[in-house]
């Protein structure tokens, strides 16, 4: 009887936690939703550049976050299962994938910049600034997931989840792969609409 109260309980506490993410990722789409529109609307600007290469380092770090996406599911599946190494070693292959993710969001800065693809100053472009607005919020958005990652970690090395009381793996893995379908779009609207 107290078993099932309290996984009445946990429910309860996780229709609540999952209510209160969806709504921040809510708040999340519609500042996105408003770069992309000021960057539609700005297209129509003469100085906007109409040819200019996007960095294949955008495209690998897009794999590298997707990826990032499958270990974080298999770890969460994993340490929902009982297999507990298995999930660290999953848990740490995410942090890594997003670590690279971020490595080569910056390589792709270094890319811009030898080409003289500059956001601000004399030889500045509206164009690269959206990029750059792009990539830097969904980076600060994203920071906000390495930590929940961390925690997880933490939690999960000092054996906190158990069979069924894996809220916090969930919903760390429900905003990462949030992140990955924003940066997704991101680069999928950049690439095809520039």
């Amino acid at each position: 009887m107290e078993e099932n109260k309290l996984q009445e309980e946990y429910l309860q506490k996780s229709k609540t936690y999952k209510m209160f993410m969806i709504f921040g990722m809510i708040s999340i789409v519609m500042i996105f939703a408003g770069l992309t529109s000021a960057f539609i609307v700005s297209k129509s600007r003469k100085d906007w550049l109409q040819d200019f290469e996007i960095p294949d380092t955008f495209l690998i770090s897009t794999i590298l976050l997707l990826i990032s996406s499958l270990t974080f599911w298999l770890a969460k599946k994993t340490i929902q299962k009982g297999k507990n190494s298995q999930g660290m070693i999953m848990l740490l292959f995410t942090l890594v994938l997003g670590v690279l993710f971020v490595i080569f969001q910056f390589k792709g800065f270094n890319f811009l910049f030898d080409k003289g693809l500059v956001p601000v100053g004399p030889s500045g472009s509206v164009t690269i600034s959206f990029l750059y607005a792009f990539v830097i919020v969904h980076i600060a958005h994203l920071f906000g997931g390495f930590i929940s990652l961390l925690v997880v970690i933490y939690n999960h090395y000092k054996q906190k989840y158990k069979t069924g009381q894996t809220l916090g793996i969930e919903l760390s893995a429900m905003y990462w792969h949030f992140m990955d379908f924003i940066w997704l779009g991101l680069f999928l609207f950049f690439y095809f609409f520039k």
